[in-house]
């Protein structure tokens, strides 16, 4: 065929000698008519996406018929999955609990969220209140096992020791000098694990594999012996004992203890009590001269603090009436003399 008789797809006119010609599929072009369908503009790098016989630039196409992904947002060029009223990547359909691909596993739609088989089973676990096996991945209707941070039926493990069947009382047993290799990181049952000799803590009942703190007839993590007032652990520091309870020092005194009235600080020593108040013994002074007194000093109440005698007697003689008078009503049950 000579080239007067071909003629370009787009615009129908025939090539000039010499003219370049696009050959697209044995369709013949001008290369000013070789552009996309929608924009009109070349192909960039000569990319072309071609639908019911018309031909796309890569954006156009993507804006016209690419559908969007519902996680990025971004165009979806190749394998498109259709889930939850929506399109995705396949990458981007994941459970939202475990991020696990969704795409080959299957999904199951709770709440209004894509979970993996998995999740799922353990989420309505959860809701009834109780926990998923890691091993089986079906609900424990009893107690579980807790081994390594996970939760198990018990009957999937037996005791290192003696074979028999688990419980959840099971313990583990840690790296400890020792002990073999086969008897490191195990898990016994109560009978095997007592005959051992290793400490149970008072708090979290789990074995204590390393530092042991013996206190209140109990064992504890160094971690678990706290106060039981502000719960900070005592670390090795000095602890006082009530009614079965451990305090720090400040919170002891600040609960059983006496504060002094002039530094507000717990009394550790000697105690003076005067005026319903305690006072550290250096405290205890006239609160005017400042002359150091003691429980058995003579002293006067001025302002509900304590005057030495040599004070009071410098006072004027109607002042003294008053607090007299003062300490008669106070004497009587604050009723004024009849």
């Amino acid at each position: 065929m000579s080239l007067g008789a071909m003629t370009c797809t787009r615009c129908g006119d025939s090539f000039e000698p010499q003219e370049k010609i696009v050959n697209s599929n044995g369709q013949l072009w001008h290369t000013q008519c070789f552009v996309c369908a929608q924009c009109f503009r070349p192909f960039p790098d000569d990319i072309f996406y071609e639908f019911e016989g018309r031909k796309y630039c890569e954006h156009d196409f993507q804006v016209l018929f690419a559908p969007c992904c519902g996680k990025c947002n971004e165009f979806i060029i190749g394998r498109v999955i259709k889930a939850m009223n929506a399109n995705w990547h396949p990458q981007c359909f994941t459970c939202e609990l475990c991020m696990k691909e969704l795409a080959d596993l299957g999904f199951i739609r709770n709440a209004g969220r894509a979970l993996c088989h998995e999740c799922n089973a353990r989420v309505k676990a959860e809701s009834l209140g109780k926990y998923m096996c890691h091993k089986c991945h079906s609900t424990i209707d009893g107690e579980p096992l807790r081994w390594r941070g996970d939760t198990f039926h018990p009957y999937h493990f037996n005791c290192a020791a003696c074979g028999n069947e688990l419980t959840a009382n099971a313990r583990e047993v840690k790296s400890r000098p020792g002990y073999t290799a086969n008897e490191m990181n195990e898990l016994y049952c109560l009978r095997c694990h007592d005959k051992m000799g290793i400490p149970i803590c008072g708090a979290c009942r789990r074995p204590i594999e390393e530092r042991v703190v013996t206190a209140l007839g109990k064992h504890w993590h160094v971690e678990h012996f706290v106060c039981a007032k502000c719960e900070k652990p005592f670390m090795g520091n000095r602890h006082y004992e009530r009614k079965g309870l451990a305090y720090c020092e400040t919170h002891y005194h600040e609960l059983f203890g006496n504060l002094c009235f002039v530094c507000n600080s717990v009394i550790y020593g000697d105690v003076v009590m005067a005026l319903n108040k305690a006072w550290c013994t250096h405290h205890f002074a006239c609160a005017l001269c400042d002359t150091k007194m003691t429980q058995k000093t003579k002293f006067f109440e001025f302002d509900q603090r304590p005057i030495c005698k040599k004070c009071y007697e410098r006072f004027p003689q109607e002042l003294k009436k008053r607090l007299k008078r003062q300490h008669e009503v106070q004497a009587r049950g604050g009723k004024p003399a009849v």
